[in-house]
């Protein structure tokens, strides 16, 4: 689909050149859906259409995936304990900058047992997805070098555009999706950790954050709260899935 897509692209000025004379709509018609067809699947988190993206994992049993976002903050370790309680097991994707500023934290994490994945340098979500090849390389492997070599990666907003695969490619590295979001940045407490926890089924990956909300109504660290404790009351388990599991 990549090369379908990133072929139009390129094709699309000497198509449209070609019926500029006879259908000037037509020739704009051809340039447009050009440019959607790579639009969709950049800003599109779980498009596969660039390349692969991981949105669940296999599983037979009540098990799922908490992946927590933008750490490591202030209230990392008050997460670890929450997660210690109810024997669950985290992915914390992690800004590099965050990570420099509190290393502590990152050894915190992995010490409770946890999986340390990149989450970009400087997370600039709103640049992201229109950034060049060199900037998009700086943003991933100054954040492995904060954190050490990862080999997942999660894209600011989920957003990533065609530079994307072949650089995570050439660092073997894994691009991460999600199965069940909630919003938890916006939304109410209550209303995100509802609609994750219907969201849910086993292999699910859960989209979390850490920090504060982007609105006033939000509280992520409560949201991540009310979802733990819902997911155990369920019966799941909270595990991070080997890799050879990941789809």
């Amino acid at each position: 689909m990549r090369s379908l897509v990133l072929g139009l692209f390129v094709l699309a000025p000497v198509i449209a050149l070609v019926l500029w004379s006879s259908s000037v709509p037509a020739a704009i018609g051809v340039v447009f859906v050009s440019h959607m067809l790579v639009l969709y699947p950049t800003l599109s988190p779980n498009s596969r259409w660039l390349g692969p993206v991981i949105t669940r994992f296999k599983s037979a049993r009540n098990e799922v995936w908490l992946t927590i976002d933008d750490g490591p903050l202030e209230d990392t370790r008050a997460i670890l304990d929450l997660l210690e309680r109810h024997g669950a097991r985290a992915t914390f994707f992690v800004k590099g900058i965050n990570a420099l500023r509190h290393p502590h934290l990152v050894e915190e994490i992995r010490e409770h047992g946890h999986q340390v994945a990149n989450h970009s340098h400087t997370h600039p979500s709103g640049r992201f997805w229109c950034a060049l090849p060199g900037s998009l390389r700086r943003e991933i492997t100054l954040a492995n070098d904060a954190i050490g070599t990862a080999r997942l990666f999660r894209a600011p907003v989920g957003h990533k555009n065609p530079f994307v695969h072949p650089i995570l490619q050439k660092l073997g590295m894994r691009l991460v999706g999600w199965s069940a979001r909630g919003w938890d940045m916006v939304a109410p407490p209550e209303k995100a950790a509802k609609a994750i926890l219907e969201a849910v089924q086993p292999g699910a990956i859960v989209l979390l954050h850490q920090g504060h909300g982007a609105s006033p109504r939000a509280n992520p660290r409560q949201c991540l709260e009310m979802v733990v404790e819902g997911l155990a009351a369920r019966g799941y388990s909270m595990i991070i899935p080997d890799e050879s599991r990941l789809v």
